[in-house]
């Protein structure tokens, strides 16, 4: 899958759980680790979780193996790494607190 139909397919499976606040960065020379970064909000712990594994087991039926999945214990904050695009699952406080987009969009 191509690193554009990857970010695609990623934002509507997680729309499709009804993560709130979907952005997607293109960091490309701003990282050495990733392409993308697709930042997404949970309304819970629970929420957060079940957006993560939702999109876990979509990507594998397309033949896309995670490189990792961090955070699922305590889905404050759950990170799957996709090689070219890294998605993070956040709780409104983690995300406020963090700043992703700031940090790596500006």
């Amino acid at each position: 899958m191509q690193t554009n139909e990857l970010v695609a397919f990623v934002t509507d499976k997680i729309d499709d759980m009804k993560a709130r606040d979907i952005v997607t960065l293109d960091v490309r020379g701003k990282s050495s680790v990733t392409n993308f970064m697709v930042i997404c909000s949970g309304t819970s712990n629970r929420h957060t979780k079940s957006i993560a594994g939702y999109l876990a087991t979509e990507i594998k039926k397309v033949g896309v193996q995670p490189l990792g999945i961090e955070g699922e214990a305590s889905g404050e904050w759950v990170l799957l790494d996709l090689g070219d695009v890294v998605v993070h699952v956040m709780l409104d406080e983690s995300r406020n607190f963090y700043q992703l987009e700031k940090l790596w969009g500006g």
